[in-house]
């Protein structure tokens, strides 16, 4: 099941860098394409192997190469020691263009971490509400000028 997402994920980047190189740009939504079909964990994962499996290439950038080594990627050897992994190589598109890819990926990866989402802006606008009402209110007698204090609760 593990080899059959892996690859499902390797065939999707292919695709959304085929589809989105026009004009010798990569498109900006080829990487929202790919993020919101499919697990982040597993699309780094893909391009992590192919940084490492391409280490040799110079059109991948030092960045990538050295960011493909903080993302664990097991060794998968069938039994005569072939390397399974060569099986999730992102191959069928430039390699500088996977490299833009990767390099997008990873931005925008990053901000969206960064964001808080909505329901947390809610949760801590709600949280603040609350810690603003147990505050004590002054209430002002209409009658005299010296101030009340009552506490709302």
């Amino acid at each position: 099941m593990r080899f059959l997402i892996t690859k499902l994920n390797k065939e999707a980047i292919e695709q959304v860098i085929a589809d989105n190189y026009r004009d010798n740009r990569l498109g900006p939504a080829c990487v929202q394409q790919v993020l919101q079909k499919f697990d982040p964990g597993r699309i780094f994962y893909v391009l992590a192997n192919t940084v490492r499996q391409k280490d040799y290439d110079g059109r991948i950038s030092r960045d990538n190469k050295a960011w493909a080594q903080t993302i664990p990627v097991c060794e998968d050897k069938d039994g005569f020691g072939y390397d399974r992994n060569v099986s999730f190589v992102v191959d069928r598109s430039h390699t500088g263009l996977m490299d833009l890819f990767l390099t997008q990926a990873r931005r925008e990866y990053a901000l969206a971490q960064e964001k808080p989402s909505v329901r947390e802006s809610l949760n801590k606008s709600a949280g603040q509400q609350a810690a603003h009402s147990d505050k004590p209110k002054i209430k002002k007698n209409r009658h005299d000028n010296r101030a009340g204090f009552t506490v709302r609760g």
